[in-house]
């Protein structure tokens, strides 16, 4: 299944997988990849799936759409292309279709390259959730499923928590209000995330919490 990941300032902010036949792109909230920028356009881009391509057609944007550091109009997508779109990154990655061998006389085992449930899977970080510390909904919890998860107030104070083989991290987003991490405001790079550390996003709390 084709795959997006789009990033901004090198933190992967979102995940999406090309399951229709088009996915549009902008930033009007119908769109089905939103991006919040005024960099982006209301209807920017549109991502088309037909017979086994997946095309990128630049929806007459502002700012423009660039592949592989050129501008285009439509471009045909391949694996591991990048996609430019104001300060977003967004890269394109399409997995390779195995054929089906030829049928051929019994032979004698060999070794083989396709993958196995033998391959042992990347190592997982221990179970972590956030607790909401303040405001409405304080005492709740929330387990962090996926690769990355966005908190804060678009425009306000936004960071993002990565889920990584060896822990997770959090960086900015987003925002004219730096997040903090126990009273700490984040610099320029990630910062690992340790049980029992409090993220403060404007005037939301919340504590990191780990198994």
């Amino acid at each position: 299944m084709p795959k997006l990941t789009v990033s901004i300032d090198g933190v992967v902010i979102k995940e999406i997988e090309l399951t229709q036949e088009r996915t549009t792109l902008g930033r009007r909230p119908y769109n089905d990849i939103v991006i919040d920028n005024l960099a982006v356009s209301g209807e920017h881009a549109v991502f088309v799936m037909r017979n086994g391509q997946v095309t990128i057609d630049d929806l007459h944007s502002t700012n423009g759409t660039y592949v592989n550091g050129r501008a285009i109009r439509s471009e045909v997508l391949h694996d591991n292309d990048q996609l430019d779109i104001g300060r977003y990154k967004i890269r394109f990655f399409q997995p390779a279709v195995a054929e089906a061998p030829a049928a051929t006389a019994p032979a004698e085992p060999t070794s083989t390259a396709w993958p196995s449930q033998e391959v042992p899977a990347h190592p997982q970080p221990p179970a972590a959730r956030i607790r909401v510390l303040s405001g409405p909904a304080a005492g709740r919890e929330a387990p962090l499923v996926k690769v990355v998860t966005t908190l804060g107030k678009p425009g306000v104070a936004v960071a993002a928590i990565t889920q990584r083989a060896n822990g997770y991290t959090i960086a900015t987003v987003d925002g004219t209000i730096s997040p903090k991490v126990n009273g700490q405001p984040l610099g320029d790079e990630p910062l690992t995330l340790r049980h029992d550390d409090v993220i403060e996003l404007a005037d939301t709390q919340v504590r990191f919490l780990q198994d």
